[in-house]
């Protein structure tokens, strides 16, 4: 019998539930902001690697669907499709859009912050990962296990990319310095777990968010020191926040795109 099927007293049921919507939802929008780059990437051996990264970060989004679906909360595809963004449990910064334009219409992105914003978002990836492989639900922290394998390689392409680029050309630092200035300022609600975060901590789910906070940094800091910059400070606040529920008129954007197909023919096998 897996942990999934013993009947979980209703509290920690919640704390979990609201853990795993958050994780999937930020890996779905994440990678649906990558898979935005096809073909838009600085070179071809770029939009292979980072479609590559993209289709993973799916992967783990589909992980964690699977484990809600396993909680009873409804189908995966279901749950990553049809919930609109007044359900959704994502941070604000996977819901940011690439940059001007749309994909099919002479986008104008901004590498210098699909750089960042990559890379600091799966610092933070990371950083979790390892803080759920010890969770008290066993079968989260199995799949963290999994997920773990794979980001080693995602953060040492996206640490190439940010060092590389802010060692470069005095344009291609200022960029850089932008993005990071932009991305931070999403920061605020990445390592939040929102209304429930007390019940996520108390349940030893994962570790609370100064914790993470301070892990976050400590992984950045030899990366920044070697360029001789200083790690940025996570803003204490935001207007809104994901973990509650609140977003972007991007992420209905985002939902429309995702979800066009399958609301074709919910009953499909896609």
């Amino acid at each position: 019998m897996t942990e999934a099927n013993v009947i979980l007293a209703p509290e920690y049921k919640e704390a979990v539930t609201d853990l795993l919507f958050q994780l999937a939802d930020d890996d779905f929008f994440y990678s649906y902001r990558g898979s935005e780059w096809l073909g838009l990437a600085p070179h071809i051996e770029e939009d292979v690697a980072s479609s590559s990264i993209t289709q993973d970060s799916m992967g783990h989004a589909a992980m964690f669907y699977q484990l809600l679906e396993d909680l009873g909360a409804g189908s995966a595809d279901a749950l990553a499709h049809l919930r609109p963004a007044n359900e959704r449990k994502n941070c604000l910064l996977v819901e940011r859009p690439n940059g001007e334009g749309y994909y099919m219409d002479v986008p104008t992105y901004d590498w210098a912050n699909a750089v960042v914003r990559n890379y600091f978002y799966t610092v933070a990836k990371k950083v979790k990962i390892d803080s759920l492989k010890n969770s008290s639900y066993e079968t989260l922290a199995q799949a963290a296990i999994k997920v773990n394998m794979e980001l080693y390689y995602h953060m040492l392409h996206w640490k190439t990319w940010f060092v590389q680029l802010l060692s470069s050309t005095d344009e291609a630092k200022q960029k850089m310095l932008a993005a990071i200035e932009k991305v931070v300022d999403d920061f605020g609600d990445v390592f939040s777990f929102g209304n429930n975060g007390e019940k996520i901590n108390e349940f030893g789910l994962i570790e609370e968010e100064s914790i993470l906070i301070q892990r976050w940094k400590d992984q950045l800091e030899p990366v920044f020191q070697s360029i001789h910059l200083t790690v940025p400070e996570i803003p204490a606040a935001q207007l809104l926040s994901g973990r509650n529920s609140e977003h972007t008129e991007d992420l209905d954007a985002a939902i429309a795109t995702l979800s066009e197909v399958y609301r074709l023919d919910t009953a499909a096998s896609w």
